[in-house]
């Protein structure tokens, strides 16, 4: 095998599998190690480098970077990060002299941002520090998008959604509520040298059965009830739920239904477990609820009599399962359930009528608009898409890094310079060396299992709306969760010239993850490891050849828990425990100096 070109920043930044894992690439290890230390300001500024809303994405996140994370490797939960983003954000100090500095002087480009979501708010928060002059046209009162209106307040409380979106629209943004865009073809005419469009998906999936049309009000479209619930449209709901879906929205619609005055909900689900959509924990928190989830039930029918909804019929499926994939699938029965109102939860699309479909920009066979997955372009030059409105329903944390990419397109496009010339991810190593047997950074095993997180009471968290369920970790549980942390990015770094073969490396790693042998192709490489190889997706360190016997040194990077013992053992500093630094470019670092000069006039 070739020797490894660690170099290239994806090799260190694969890795550090949460940060890999994340689609913003947040330095997850960096912002735990200063929580750790009391680090508070700084581990959410270095959050809010990457991902804009701490707080929020500290509540809801999907955690991407979770099922990453390298403590599953050793058979145990991962470690807590969401819930570790919010004790930063729960603890931190003022942070508004940390904040960009506006300059006074603009750059003479004027943005168009249709809707108020996170996706839009990440463009204004990269482009506003610039000089760029951003007006957000939201429809709804306030804005936050399905932010606001589909994440119930008992999970995101409305105080810590406003704190953070003021954040960027203090930058002064020129927020337009109540302003929805009814036709992009007169947007266009108003002269914005871009356009950049973060509508979401709006429109909630249909279930068209027998008896839909009767149901009358008590058939729901979730995102709308939702949306209804939010702004206090809709305050009540009847004793007997069926939430169909089981998705996260369809978890969000069954526990808001019981604060609305539910006796019994169930949610149905078509498939078995294995196949729902909706995270591990939500699933969890509605089950502590007493929600009722109902597998293998396929809609049939909405039963009326008296043109009142009294229930529905479901196909009850039995499926063969082959691989994790669905071989085949029957009925074997037919049920009915009785209830007083039906929460549709089964899907989102994307809506956009007041496109029109004459002025360049193309859709696909879904009707959704072409958009380039690296500048985020439609087939209209100067015309962005970013977040759900741009690949379908996605997650928070997607649409902000679709934001960070849209505002480096939206530069360069005001710039005439070519979209793709984009700046490479750059990455910088630095030891964390103290002493002979003394690391910056605290590099023991703890084998303590993931702290649980205290929810309030169920006697208590149904007697408002807006009652936060989860009470945030403690100081005392912070500190243990953040000792969980490998430290995956302080990267065993290897020099092929110190290696003196003496072995000491191989004897003390616990993992049995480095190996000395001969080289060869990987095939016949991997059958010499002193580690079966595993099934994950980072590949072998390989060095050049050594010295004494012009053997290579072999690394399992699926094995390392960056524990250091090698670098304390190598008695002539050949291995060294190093932070590897990503950065990873965003639209103001395209902007050579013309940001600081603006800065300075400010000043």
């Amino acid at each position: 095998m070739k020797r490894t070109d660690t170099s290239n920043p994806d090799f260190f930044h694969k890795v550090v599998d949460c940060q890999w894992g994340c689609p913003a690439h947040t330095d997850v290890p960096e912002y735990i190690r200063m929580i750790a230390q009391g680090d508070f300001t700084g581990a959410y500024m270095l959050n809010r480098e990457s991902n804009i809303f701490p707080g929020i994405l500290g509540r809801v996140c999907d955690r991407p970077c979770e099922p990453a994370c390298r403590r599953g490797r050793t058979n145990e939960k991962p470690v807590a990060i969401c819930r570790l983003k919010r004790v930063a954000a729960d603890h931190r100090d003022d942070i508004s002299d940390l904040m960009p500095v506006i300059p006074t002087q603009k750059n003479g480009k004027k943005i168009a941002l249709v809707g108020a979501g996170c996706a839009s708010l990440a463009v204004a928060n990269d482009l506003m520090p610039m000089g760029y002059e951003c007006t957000m046209f939201e429809a709804l009162q306030v804005p936050g998008g399905l932010m606001r209106s589909n994440i119930p307040a008992f999970r995101l409380p409305a105080e810590v959604l406003d704190e953070e979106i003021a954040m960027i629209t203090d930058m002064g943004v020129d927020l337009r509520l109540n302003s929805p865009i009814k036709s992009m073809k007169d947007l266009l005419k108003e002269g914005y040298d871009a356009v950049f469009v973060g509508t979401g998906a709006p429109k909630g999936k249909e279930l068209k059965l027998p008896g839909r049309e009767q149901g009358g009000d008590n058939i729901h479209i979730g995102i709308a009830w939702l949306e209804s619930v939010a702004f206090g449209h809709i305050d009540k709901i009847g004793k007997q739920v069926l939430i169909i879906g089981v998705g996260n929205t369809a978890m969000d619609c069954c526990r808001t239904s019981l604060r609305l005055g539910a006796d019994n909900v169930k949610v149905i689900a078509r498939k078995p477990r294995g196949f729902f959509k909706a995270s591990d924990w939500e699933l969890e928190d509605a089950e502590e609820e007493n929600v009722d989830i109902v597998i293998n039930h396929s809609p049939k029918e909405f039963v009326i009599e008296g043109g009142k909804l009294v229930g529905m019929k479901f196909d009850v499926m039995e499926y063969d399962i082959e691989g994790g994939r669905i071989k085949e699938q029957r009925v074997t029965d037919e049920v009915f359930i009785p209830c007083d109102d039906v929460v549709l939860a089964i899907g989102q699309e994307n809506a956009f009528p007041w496109i029109e479909r004459d002025i360049g920009i193309e859709f696909d066979q879904w009707d959704v608009p072409v958009v380039d997955k690296t500048t985020f372009e439609s087939t209209l030059q100067g015309v962005y898409f970013g977040g759900d409105a741009a690949f379908g329903p996605e997650n928070i944390i997607w649409a902000v890094e679709h934001g960070h990419q849209a505002a480096i397109s939206i530069h360069q496009h005001c710039h005439q310079r070519p979209l793709t010339e984009r700046l490479p991810v750059t990455m910088n190593l630095g030891s964390r060396k103290m002493g002979i047997h003394e690391w910056s950074y605290s590099n023991n095993f703890d084998p303590a299992a993931r702290r649980k997180m205290e929810h309030v009471p169920l006697e208590t968290r149904f007697k408002q709306l807006t009652t936060e369920v989860e009470l945030g970790f403690t100081w005392e549980q912070a500190k243990q969760e953040v000792e969980r942390c490998l430290n995956c990015d302080i990267q065993t770094v290897f020099t092929d010239d110190l290696c003196i073969e003496c072995d000491a490396c191989l004897d003390i790693c616990p993992t049995d993850c480095l190996t000395i042998t001969r080289n060869g192709d990987e095939e016949d490489l991997v059958t010499r490891l002193l580690a079966p190889r595993l099934e994950k997706d980072q590949p072998l360190f390989v060095s050049g050849e050594l010295k004494q016997t012009h053997r290579v040194m072999v690394k399992d990077e699926n094995l390392c828990v960056h524990c250091g013992l090698c670098a304390e053992r190598c008695p002539t500093a050949a291995w060294d425990m190093q932070k590897s630094l990503l950065n990873f470019p965003r639209a103001s670092d395209h902007d050579g100096g013309a940001a600081k000069a603006r800065e300075g006039k400010a000043a």
